[in-house]
């Protein structure tokens, strides 16, 4: 189709910006040829609706959904691998485990991603285990808490961690003395490590290092039962 004059319906050329006619400005559409991109998996998934189109899509995960259900999850796990209940502490590692394939199969039912690999079950796990573990630091701290200061079970609680410390630095001590060191200095290290277990620093410090160890172990075991969740139960069921 031939390019004409808006006034006077010249016939123009292809590099004419002016008419040669009457000198009018003419405006010209040029098309910008855009490079083709293939694409992706992502982005097939997003243009058929599929698991990409979620809501809060990070890394394969819709978040939203995967944190309610971890929270879910999470808060009887904290409370049953805490110190209230007597025997949650032994089975908190089962606890922990069976919180998180539960909360990874609530959020392959809510937002029903397809098939889910054990990577992304072990961060749900994760997260699961994150809520978990610092619910467990916060009922245990609570607790020690309470019975110290509103109990007024202080000294028995001394007495207790006393009589523990004198055990464990018995074995110590003779551990020690088989390595070859003398009576003497075996003697002046119980005596200081002692001194030092008793004192408030030491006895906050070993109970600090107590519970962030537990809650490690916390983790990794939620991350663990995580991805044995979407390995057994987080499978799409067929049709």
């Amino acid at each position: 189709m031939e390019a004409t004059c808006q006034r006077c319906h010249e016939t123009l050329r292809d590099a004419d910006r002016y008419c040669p006619t009457c000198g009018l400005p003419q405006l010209i559409y040029v098309a910008a040829e855009l490079p083709l991109v293939p694409l992706g998996d992502d982005d097939i998934a997003l243009n058929n609706g599929g698991a990409g189109s979620l809501n809060g899509l990070a890394d394969g995960i819709a978040w939203r959904p995967a944190l309610k259900a971890a929270l879910a999850l999470a808060v009887p796990a904290g409370v049953l691998c805490s110190g209230l209940i007597p025997i949650g502490q032994s089975l908190g590692m089962f606890w922990i485990v069976g919180a998180a394939a539960w909360a990874v199969s609530l959020y392959s039912k809510r937002a029903n991603p397809g098939r889910l690999s054990m990577g992304t079950g072990a961060r749900i796990g994760l997260v699961t285990g994150l809520f978990a573990s610092w619910l467990t630091l916060s009922v245990n701290g609570v607790a020690l808490w309470i019975a110290r200061f509103v109990l007024h079970q202080g000294g028995q609680m001394d007495s207790l961690w006393a009589n523990e410390v004198d055990s464990s630095l018995q074995l110590s001590q003779q551990m020690v003395a088989q390595m070859g060191m003398t009576a003497a200095q075996a003697a002046q290290s119980t005596q200081f490590s002692r001194t030092w277990m008793l004192s408030a620093e030491g006895r906050a410090g070993i109970a600090l290092s107590t519970f962030v160890a537990g809650a490690v172990f916390l983790i990794l075991f939620a991350m663990v039962g995580g991805a044995l969740g979407a390995r057994w139960l987080a499978q799409p069921r067929r049709s």
